[in-house]
């Protein structure tokens, strides 16, 4: 699932080729949009709000779209050929005179009165990339369930938004606690810098066309999508299980020696059912 920082890119790409010029052409290739016709209008300015994209459109209009697994947004120039996907996964397409922007596999599409955009992402906690960002306010949204695995409460977008699969592993990873250890169980030294450290790897990693959260040269990534390779910091094989987050279950990776704490044993329970026992 693309994360925060993969959402900010696609909106400025989308931005630059889009925003301050007038729409020749738009095709809403999904039923309940199909007579929609936006051509005439100016694009005002194509907005991230945590993993959401909003396209802002003259007459108080916004297109409304996010990426989940699959989605993605392409921009061509006049003449070039397509490339995003087949021609059946096409969801929408924005033109202007110079740049066309194609929607591929959007399971989210829908467009809104400006005016009410708070009913597509008003339920969403500070943005770790957004004016709205409060570290405190996110910090209190994490504690508000001190019985919730950690993991978990990191990819709940009500939380804070923009975490993804691979930065809660990362951030558990940096924090030296599995994924599975209860929020109220988290240190309240490392509780207080979760945080900022959320924040500074999603802004470093923002306009990089690689992720790095190491410093590492030749090693991107702590520990996400290493298993069962050594861990970077003390050797350790690291270690990967399925963890819920609400919706799926998701691959979760950590190094057992650097992050101690409860964690699905081989063989056993899935991890979305693993929780630790009062006092175990």
């Amino acid at each position: 699932m693309p994360e925060g920082d993969t959402v900010w890119q696609a909106a400025r790409r989308l931005h630059d080729a889009l925003a301050g010029k007038v729409l020749t052409r738009s095709d809403f290739r999904v039923p309940r949009y199909a007579t929609v016709d936006l051509a005439g209008r100016t694009v005002l300015e194509v907005a991230p709000r945590g993993k959401h994209l909003l396209t802002r459109v003259e007459g108080g209009l916004t297109v409304h779209s996010h990426l989940r697994m699959d989605g993605s947004w392409k921009v061509f120039a006049p003449g070039q050929r397509w490339s995003g996907g087949p021609a059946h996964q096409i969801r929408v397409v924005l033109a202007t005179a110079d740049r066309t922007a194609v929607g591929y596999r959007l399971p989210v599409l829908e467009l809104l009165r400006t005016a009410d955009e708070q009913r597509a992402v008003g339920h969403l906690g500070p943005d770790l990339l957004g004016p709205d960002w409060d570290p405190a306010c996110a910090l209190d949204n994490l504690r508000a369930d001190p019985a919730r695995p950690l993991g978990e409460a990191l990819l709940d977008q009500r939380n804070l938004a923009g975490v993804g699969n691979v930065y809660k592993c990362e951030l558990c990873f940096l924090l030296g606690v599995t994924p599975w250890l209860p929020v109220g169980e988290l240190p309240a030294d490392r509780a207080a810098r979760l945080p900022a450290l959320a924040h500074k790897l999603l802004e470093a990693n923002r306009d990089r066309p690689v992720r790095r959260t190491t410093g590492l040269r030749g090693h991107d990534l702590f520990v996400y999508g290493r298993a069962p390779r050594p861990c970077l910091r003390c050797g350790t094989s690291v270690r990967v299980a399925d963890q819920g987050d609400g919706s799926r279950e998701r691959p979760t990776y950590w190094c057992p020696t650097c992050q101690p704490g409860p964690a699905p044993r081989p063989g056993g329970p899935s991890a979305s059912r693993i929780r630790r026992r009062p006092g175990g």
